[in-house]
């Protein structure tokens, strides 16, 4: 297992990145990607990109960099803040969380509300809790003092420790996708240590979380540099543990390897040399069925222009959307190498896409 996968994932959980206002994050991404990367830059949407100096075919490598988080939308006279999802939340994993405002002074910590237990009627105690049933306290003595602090439409992230459980597995709050975005540098940067023919483009990508079926920034990202190839990681939902339907969801397990994907949205000769990459370098593979839309950034990139051939490998991926999302190490370390792999296979001339 790779230790410089490990640093830069752990660089990368512990920067505040809520769609939308990725700055923080995106900007570690950039200082590990110069190590190694000929060229880095930025776009007027926030997507960040490191590219190698290859002339060959450009393989865009996207991961998106945003994570969930909440949004300040309403301060009460008596001081307490009332938010709104920025993505994807179960409500239930926010009660009694600690929260980091991330306002334009500083940052500001607060703790999620609800009433306690004892407050609240036997009737009401089996339902689901919603978002409006929560605040955010700062400890403000009133509105004003609170106002001073937060303003309406600051970002907010749960305050999670990252954690290292056993070996080789990471808990972490913004796991999606720091896992992807760690995989497309990492797979860049052993690709160039190689030596490749190809442009390969890895690219830290925003607002997918926000964007319904795909990422916004994936869309603009890969219309200014029209690749031959992109391939998009994300995670997935693994299903190894207690309460999940396999016949429903799939059989995804921690520390079995990427999962690739079939469906409409893979390009098949590019799905194939991925194969033929992990064969290779004898990579265990999992296997994910995708017969319409991904929910990745896979959606908006495979059409863009006259089209992108697109393959996803993504990362299994425990407790998604929760504080304390869970990945294996060894998972990213080799869809590193399937993606490096696939990287250096690539001639210079090469038309892998034809026909």
């Amino acid at each position: 297992m790779s230790a410089r996968v490990r640093e830069t994932l752990l660089r990368l959980l512990d920067a505040p990145g809520p769609s939308g206002f990725e700055t923080v994050a995106a900007e570690v991404w950039r200082d590990i990607a110069g190590e190694f990367a000929d060229e880095v830059w930025t776009d007027v949407h926030g997507n960040s990109f490191a590219s190698n100096a290859a002339n060959g075919p450009t393989v865009m490598l996207a991961g998106h960099v945003d994570e969930i988080g909440l949004m300040v939308h309403y301060i009460d006279d008596d001081g307490y803040l009332f938010v709104r999802a920025v993505g994807g939340w179960d409500p239930q994993v926010l009660v009694g969380q600690r929260v980091e405002i991330l306002g334009a002074d500083g940052s500001v910590d607060g703790v999620i509300g609800r009433r306690a237990i004892h407050l609240i009627e036997a009737e009401e105690r089996d339902k689901a809790v919603k978002l409006k049933d929560l605040w955010v306290d700062i400890g403000a003595a009133d509105g004003e003092a609170a106002r001073a602090r937060v303003a309406i439409g600051d970002v907010g992230i749960i305050r999670s420790d990252t954690l290292t459980l056993g070996e080789s597995s990471v808990a972490g709050r913004s796991v999606d996708d720091r896992a992807g975005a760690t995989v497309a540098l990492e797979a860049l940067r052993r690709g160039v240590e190689r030596g490749t023919a190809a442009r390969g483009v890895a690219v830290a990508t925003t607002q997918e979380e926000i964007s319904g079926k795909s990422g916004w920034g994936a869309r603009t990202s890969s219309f200014e540099l029209a690749p031959d190839a992109a391939i998009v990681i994300d995670v997935t939902h693994a299903t190894d543990h207690p309460r999940s339907d396999k016949k429903e969801h799939g059989d995804v397990r921690l520390g079995a390897g990427p999962v690739l994907s079939r469906g409409a949205v893979i390009n098949p000769r590019l799905l194939d040399a991925l194969v033929a990459s992990a064969d290779a370098a004898d990579v265990a593979l999992q296997w994910q069925a995708a017969p319409s839309v991904t929910g990745t950034d896979a959606d908006n990139i495979f059409t863009t222009r006259a089209g992108i051939a697109t393959a996803i490998v993504s990362i299994p991926n425990r407790y998604m959307h929760s504080p304390n999302q869970l990945v294996d190490l060894e998972d990213l370390d080799a869809a590193v190498e399937v993606i490096a792999g696939f990287l250096t296979s690539i001639d210079a001339d090469a038309d892998f896409l034809a026909g």
